[in-house]
Parts: C-alpha cells; structure tokens; sequence
C-alpha cells in the first residue's frame, strides 16, 4: 500500500524558517574525505523548523512539553481535508461536523503545500492559516491533532495567537510544516513522532510524518 512522505526536507538555503526563528546550518565535525575515520555532521537549527510538532509549552509557561505529548496521538487514521485555493483562512465552516466525519485527527490541505515545490529557503508571508473560531471549533468536536501544511497555524502577524492557544490549551497536538501536495483528500494513517528532545522549554521538535493509504 502507498506511504506518502508529507515531511519537508531541511536544508540550508532551501527550507525557509519563520522570521526570528535561528536560521540552518549543516556543517561536517568530521569527514572522511579529510582523513577523519567517520563522517560526522553538526546540526543547528530551531525546534520549529521545517516539519515539526509544537507542544504545549510552545506558547503556555508550566504546560507539558513535548517529551510528554501521548503517543497515542501521533499515530492512526487521519482525516485530510482539502481546503479551496482561495480561502485565506480555515474558518468555521470548514470544520463542520459533516466535513469532520468524526476524525481526532485532522490534517488540513490548503494553498500552502504548493509553496513546497521550490521554496528557495523564502518565508511566505501570505500563507492561509486557521482561524481561531476554527480552532474552537476543533477542539469541541474532540479533534486531538492538527495538521497544516506551512510553518504556522496562526495568522501571520497575529499578536494575540488566539488560535496556538486555543488548540494548545485544549492538549491539541499541532503538527505544522506538512507537504501535502501529493496527497488526495481522505482517511489515512498517520505517523508523526517528534526527537525526544528532554532539554530545554520542551517547546516543540522536528519530526518525520508519513501518511498510508
């Protein structure tokens, strides 16, 4: 059966990273085109960067962090929700029962996975992202995970992030940085597992994200 990876690679220079958030860089510690015995890479880059998973703690002081996410809620069926290419924003409407089907977790396909074909390592600025309503919405239905394709849920610019601290607050789980240009509409399985990061704010991680068929 088909397995989508809807992961974003992370690369210098290609992937973009939200503005004020630390920039990519790879460099080798030790490289056996040097003499050295074993290659060995440096990473440095920020939590959030490419695909990742934003904990509670992201935006809440005290909440858990990503360490204590459930894995129950990174992994199984997994509804995706096409959203028009011309919606700005995902609002209340698109998260009507009839469209939820009863999923707990939601991954929401908008025009942001286009901007995946040739990033350019260039924020964009005008993603579409969930309105905070929306969120409410989601996590009435009972929706325990959300996913969307572009670096942020929350309106670019937003000072009160109404919409991270609505699902956050409830212990959604938010999965941002999904490419889902490959992916059709419907029920999947998902695997979406963080770095067990257990150092810092537990603020979010990087993650792989696959969807079966």
């Amino acid at each position: 059966m088909p397995v989508y990876d809807i992961s974003v690679a992370i690369a210098p220079g290609e992937t973009p990273t939200y503005p004020g958030d630390p920039g990519i860089e790879v460099s080798a510690w030790s490289a056996i085109a040097r003499g050295d015995k074993a290659n060995v890479s440096v990473l440095h880059f920020g939590a959030h960067t490419g695909t990742h998973i934003d904990a509670p703690s992201h935006f809440i002081q005290g909440a858990p962090g990503i360490i204590s996410l459930p894995l129950e809620a990174l992994v199984g069926p997994a509804l995706v929700v096409e959203i028009p290419k011309e919606a700005d924003a995902v609002d209340e409407s698109h998260v009507r029962p009839e469209r939820l089907q009863g999923a707990t977790r939601v991954l929401f396909k908008t025009r942001n996975s286009a901007f995946w074909e040739n990033p350019r390592g260039q924020f964009r600025e005008d993603f579409a992202y969930i309105e905070p309503a929306a969120a409410r919405a989601l996590v009435a239905a009972g929706v325990r995970l959300v996913g969307f394709d572009y670096l942020s849920v929350e309106k670019f610019g937003s000072e009160d992030f109404g919409t991270h601290l609505a699902l956050l607050s409830a212990g959604v789980v938010i999965v941002e940085g999904l490419d889902l240009r490959a992916v059709a509409p419907g029920l999947y399985d998902l695997c979406c597992l963080p770095l067990k990061i257990a150092a810092g704010s537990g603020d979010g991680a990087p993650a792989r994200a696959v969807l079966r068929s």
